[in-house]
């Protein structure tokens, strides 16, 4: 056996590899560019809209009257946020869609540190890459900062872009730094989440939990004056607390950096603390085992789909009877400021001075996070399919188009029962604050959006057969895609052609009017034909392809 020395890659000609390192954040970028380049790009351009679109909105001179009134109404304080700066585009603006495009943020950061830390070492494809020269906590530490790069980024655009429709710079860049730091915050929230639980779902479920919390701890501190400390334990508080474009304050932006700073270090510390496929909780063991609901491919899909659905359900309901509660206020509100409410008549949100109406819009909107549910648990089939834990299962007699369609029939079921806790929490709301809002008039409403939560479903599903890669962006398209359409088309004054491309166009305001029964037959024959070419593209193509 020689042992001479070999030939130096530079003295061969060679060139050398990149370093390990750099190839794992190479590998992450990858894993999360698709995603945060939708996300970047959703937040900045609903930004820009809403600035663009101020002048317009303070037309009206009773408009100003009106929007300062707001800051009086804890209900909508409660629901949105302290309305601070609204003589201003940038306060307008933060006010407007600043606790959405946070949330937004903050739940992409979440899945996606999830999927490329824990996802991947659940599945096995970090065991080849930390048998080498890449320790676990330097894998974490790379992936994580490669997720931290899009609400840095992010942040940065939001700031251009403020500064760009010609708000101050200051408030600009107070806001922009406020929401980058807040999606930072929440994916270390997440990285230590994925180090303590052994698996993707419950790391993902506390992550997401600290999300609710937080938002909770937000809206209690803004609607409750007497609470208004509790804001200074929340990300979303201190974002609020920072006053972008009125008191441009900079010690909630030092904290909420200090706060992921340090929740970083923790989770790069209990990286180092745990084993492979491990975590600092430990799995439990010796428990009996459960067998119920595997008995056949529906059952099985049914089990499944249990532990997220109570997780959606929980958060759906929650919303949905805190809209109850505020609802007499809110429209008693808008009752008393016309104003207000033409502006919102203007947007596409009639009828919101009655319960009914407020009801209607609500519910329309409910269309979004239920049409995502959908889109992810079709996202989760395509990922059980690519991490081979069908395999085995698609090799016993049973037909795909069998195992395919028990998916769609039970996730169209949970959306059924989603939407209905949310006509539920919403009557049981309205009736414990005196308003008039009958349970089927909710039910009703409610159940009057799922053709297009079934359009939703029938997109991802077409995904799933098609182009699996997209599942979760295709699935989104009906729900989450039409509702921005809309509100761009009525807020720049479209042409009708391009307002009428969406669903959400189509949808009728249920309670307050009846239901559209020719657009729900459209809307549901679409579906149909979208699942069945998605399973016959399903049939057709090989696995994990």
């Amino acid at each position: 056996m020689s042992t001479g020395i070999l030939p130096s890659p530079v003295t061969a000609g060679l060139t050398l590899p990149p370093g390990p390192g750099r190839a794992v954040t190479g590998l992450a970028v990858r894993q999360i560019r698709r995603g945060g380049l939708v996300v970047a790009v959703l937040i900045t351009g609903m930004t820009a809209l809403v600035s663009a679109t101020y002048a317009q909105v303070m037309a009206d001179p009773a408009a100003a009257g009106s929007l300062q009134a707001l800051a009086g109404n804890p209900a909508i304080r409660t629901l949105f946020g302290a309305p601070i700066g609204l003589d201003t585009a940038g306060g307008f603006t933060v006010w407007r869609v600043g606790t959405f495009t946070a949330v937004l943020l903050g739940a992409w950061a979440i899945l996606a540190t999830t999927r490329i830390t824990r996802g991947e070492e659940d599945t096995g494809r970090w065991d080849v890459l930390l048998a080498g020269r890449v320790p676990l906590r330097d894998a974490v530490l790379r992936h994580v900062t490669a997720v931290m790069i899009v609400p840095v980024g992010t942040g940065c655009l939001l700031a251009g872009v403020l500064i760009a429709a010609g708000t101050p710079p200051s408030g600009a860049v107070v806001h922009g730094a406020g929401t980058g730091l807040l999606g930072v915050v929440f994916v270390a929230v997440a990285a230590l989440a994925a180090q303590v639980f052994p698996a993707r779902s419950p790391a993902t479920g506390t992550a997401v939990a600290v999300l609710g919390v937080t938002l909770l701890l937000r809206m209690i501190g803004d609607g409750v004056p007497a609470l208004g400390w509790v804001r200074w334990l929340s990300p979303f508080g201190l974002t609020a607390l920072s006053g972008p474009f009125v008191h441009n304050r900079g010690l909630p932006l030092v904290i909420l950096a200090v706060a992921a700073a340090v929740i970083t270090l923790a989770a790069l510390a209990a990286a180092g603390r745990r084993e492979i496929r491990g975590g600092l909780v430990a799995p439990a063991t010796g428990r009996r085992p459960r067998l119920g609901l595997l008995g056949g491919v529906t059952v099985f899909a049914v089990r499944r789909v249990l532990r997220p659905l109570t997780g959606w359900a929980i958060g759906i309901g929650a919303y949905y009877l805190l809209i109850g509660l505020t609802a007499v206020s809110v429209t008693g509100f808008l009752a008393d400021n016309p104003a207000m409410a033409g502006q919102a008549a203007a947007a596409g949100f009639d009828g919101l001075g009655a319960v009914a109406g407020f009801a209607a819009v609500l519910f329309a909107i409910l269309a979004m996070p239920v049409g995502g549910f959908t889109a992810v648990r079709m996202g989760a089939f395509v990922a059980a399919e690519t991490d081979r834990r069908l395999t085995l299962l698609t090799a016993q007699p049973i037909s795909r188009a069998r195992l395919l369609g028990a998916e769609i029939a039970v996730t169209m079921g949970a959306a059924t029962v989603l939407t209905t806790i949310a006509g539920l929490a919403t009557w049981s709301g309205v009736t414990t604050v005196g308003g008039d809002l009958g349970l089927g008039a909710a039910l009703s409403g409610v159940w009057n959006t799922l053709p297009l939560v079934g359009l939703s479903l029938g997109a991802a599903v077409f995904a799933t057969g098609w182009a699996p890669r997209w599942v979760s962006v295709i699935g989104a398209v009906p729900t989450t895609g039409g509702f921005l359409l809309l509100v761009v088309a009525e807020s720049v004054a479209a042409p009708e052609g391009i307002r009428e491309l969406s669903p959400f166009a189509h949808l009728a305001a249920v309670p307050l009017t009846g239901v559209d029964w020719p657009a729900t037959a459209a809307m549901t024959g679409l579906a149909v034909i979208l699942t069945v070419a998605g399973i016959a593209g399903y049939r057709r193509r090989d696995l994990r392809s």
